[in-house]
């Protein structure tokens, strides 16, 4: 009666969705302050001043048919034109609006890259620990998904491990850096030898490997901490970006593909990322938000709270006998459980109010997620609760 694998993503909850939810229902019998909700990757640092002044400017000034009304499939050309040079200013490169397609978020700039790319028995390559999402986005393609397993020690590149499951049906390799959920940052080093090893794997299959750089996270770094474009290190990359995290935008679902010229047979794989537009309904990213992150281009976001909050959960972590990286980027920790079982770890959290996201989900088990895009005092009021639990295992 109804396609089986909808319903099972429609009607089974991820687990994140689950455990906010969860939350929200405790929160009613004990008070919102008394939880400590580490769930989400919802930004908590307000939209920036900025946003609101170009809205209101591009409200007053242009005629309601030119902020409202439909845009050519790949968005405004004046758009384009404009986050483009911005690019080019930032990265080095010479990309155009013709490299540009606007989407509604990174979410839908990877589906439509997977369903631009994929054909009949191919495979795409994900690094634990990853997005858990990525594995319905691909097998929403009829492809399936291949995952090289962590090295937890820094959370970079296995590359022995990824070289074992390259094969000749392996059309992409998804990078996601600044890492949801380790918060790493792929050195430069791990995009070169990344590069290195796809084009041997090109040229032994003699077919185009392309890498999915998943960017949403681009701008939230800390300290000195660089973080490579790929476009500059292999040509066969198309880049998703969102601004849902740099703006602290995530409700208007703006960004866009980038699809250099270097590409493999650039018109055609362009061409494939309309049409998995078009059968996705993405076209027209929405008008309004196209106009304002045009006009926001290069202007900086504001990342000191979430450095703040990160150095704070850290250390608390640290001291309570925790085993964590230093956050790098993004606003995520990932800590190692104090059992093997990090389902068993994650409930038994919740007698402290401690909302925790198991590692099994981002394919990384024994580890959990604390997204700390929270207010600072929750964290404050989390680190005894944390000591408490922590206590429980010694």
């Amino acid at each position: 009666m109804v396609n089986e694998k909808m319903y099972e993503l429609g009607s089974k909850k991820s687990t994140i969705r689950t455990i906010f939810e969860y939350g929200q229902k405790r929160a009613k019998e004990v008070g919102a302050e008394n939880i400590c909700d580490f769930s989400l990757g919802n930004p908590n640092v307000p939209a920036p001043d900025y946003i609101k002044d170009a809205v209101i400017d591009i409200m007053n000034e242009l005629p309601p048919q030119a902020i409202h009304s439909y845009t050519v499939a790949p968005g405004k050309p004046e758009v384009r034109e404009t986050l483009a040079k911005d690019i080019n200013r930032r990265f080095g490169t010479h990309f155009t609006g013709a490299n540009l397609f606007m989407v509604g978020g990174a979410a839908a700039a990877i589906t439509i890259s997977f369903k631009a790319l994929a054909e009949a028995g191919d495979n795409f390559i994900a690094f634990a620990p990853f997005f858990p999402e990525y594995r319905c986005f691909v097998e929403s393609t009829g492809a399936s998904l291949k995952v090289v397993p962590a090295r937890t020690e820094d959370f970079q590149i296995d590359f022995n491990a990824f070289e074992k499951l390259v094969d000749a049906h392996t059309k992409g390799v998804i990078v996601n850096s600044p890492n949801n959920p380790s918060g790493v940052v792929y050195s430069e080093e791990t995009i070169k030898n990344l590069a290195a090893v796809l084009e041997k794997k090109e040229k032994e299959y003699g077919h185009p490997i392309f890498i999915i750089a998943d960017e949403p996270y681009r701008e939230i770094v800390y300290g000195d901490i660089q973080v490579p474009y790929i476009p500059l290190y292999y040509k066969n990359t198309l880049v998703c970006y969102s601004y849902s995290k740099s703006f602290s935008l995530p409700g208007e679902r703006i960004g866009y593909i980038v699809v250099p010229n270097e590409v493999a047979d650039f018109a055609k794989v362009f061409g494939a990322i309309a049409g998995a537009a078009r059968v996705e309904c993405h076209v027209n990213a929405p008008s309004l938000w196209q106009l304002v992150v045009a006009r926001c281009a290069g202007k900086p976001s504001n990342i000191a709270p979430y450095e703040r909050n990160g150095q704070l959960l850290y250390q608390g972590l640290k001291e309570a006998g925790f085993t964590v990286l230093k956050p790098q980027g993004a606003f995520y920790l990932f800590p190692k459980c104090l059992e093997e079982d990090d389902y068993a770890f994650c409930e038994r959290a919740k007698k402290y109010d401690l909302l925790l996201v198991p590692g099994t989900d981002f394919g990384c088990p024994g580890y959990f997620r604390a997204s700390y895009c929270i207010s600072y005092d929750t964290i404050k009021k989390s680190l005894p609760l944390f000591k408490k639990l922590a206590e429980e295992y010694k």
